[in-house]
């Protein structure tokens, strides 16, 4: 299983980014895909999940700002970020929820400065 994120970089607060997540080598189609944000020191937390059309779930830190979505076609998951605080600031995972376990990418930094 293979996920491969892209889109981070650096932002001005108030500002917007998109994530990407291109998903290989299992059957994304019908399972769970999501995002999760790690703060060096702090334990890695939920951002956000979407488990089919119109299916999905937000941390309430993110809720009305962040939008996640997919395409099933390409097999990807994207979150797109709107009004971006230094707060949202962390290494950004996707995610596929397998029956067994959870699949994590290699991550994508994303930093708002103030």
């Amino acid at each position: 299983v293979q996920l491969q994120a892209s889109g981070g970089g650096l932002v001005q607060a108030g500002g917007s980014l998109t994530l990407s997540c291109a998903v290989s080598g299992i059957k994304f189609r019908i399972l769970p895909g999501g995002w999760y944000r790690q703060v060096p020191g702090k334990q890695r937390e939920f951002v956000a999940l979407i488990t089919g059309p119109g299916r999905t779930s937000y941390a309430d830190s993110v809720k009305g700002r962040f939008t996640i979505d997919r395409d099933y076609a390409e097999n990807t998951v994207s979150l797109r970020m709107n009004s971006l605080t230094p707060e949202d600031t962390a290494v950004y995972y996707c995610l596929v929820r397998a029956p067994a376990e959870d699949y994590f990418g290699q991550g994508t930094l994303v930093t708002v400065s103030s």
